[in-house]
C-alpha cells in the first residue's frame, strides 16, 4: 500500500531535500506544492496521508494552511518543517494540529524518529 505524501515549500531546494530524506516506504507517491494555495487545492481534492509543510511561503503561508484545514475539518498528520524555530511559533502550529515541528533543513534521524513516533515507520 502506498502512502500519499504532499510536500509544501516555496523553495525547490527544500522540497527536494525533504523528498530525498523520506524513507523508501513513503517516497512512492509524492506530490509537491510551491505555496499554501496549491497545497490546499490538492488537499481538498485528493486523499493525502501525510503533509510536510513549510511556514514562510507566498500566497498562503503555512499558518494559513493549518487554519484552513482546521476550519474545513480536514485532518491528516502534518509535520511542519521550518527555520522559524521560535517557541511561540512552535506552540502555535501544534495548537493548530501539527504532529511535529522539525527544524529546517530537516535532519534524517529526526525525521525518521518523528515518522516512527506517529506510526509511519
Amino acid at each position: 500500500m502506498s502512502t500519499n505524501v504532499l510536500i509544501c515549500d516555496d523553495s525547490n531546494l527544500a522540497r527536494k531535500q525533504v523528498f530525498r530524506s523520506l524513507p523508501e516506504s513513503l517516497s512512492t507517491d509524492v506530490q509537491l506544492a510551491k505555496n499554501g494555495e496549491e497545497a490546499l487545492d490538492i488537499l481538498r481534492s485528493q486523499k493525502i496521508d501525510i503533509l510536510f509543510l513549510d511556514l514562510t511561503m507566498p500566497v498562503i503561508d503555512g499558518l494559513g494552511v493549518l487554519q484552513a484545514l482546521k476550519a474545513e475539518g480536514i485532518t491528516l498528520p502534518i509535520f511542519v518543517i521550518s527555520a522559524d524555530v521560535q517557541p511561540e511559533m512552535q506552540n502555535r502550529v501544534m495548537e493548530l494540529g501539527a504532529k511535529a515541528f522539525l527544524r529546517k533543513p530537516v535532519q534524517l534521524d529526526v525525521l525518521n524518529e518523528n515518522l516512527k513516533a506517529h506510526g509511519f515507520l
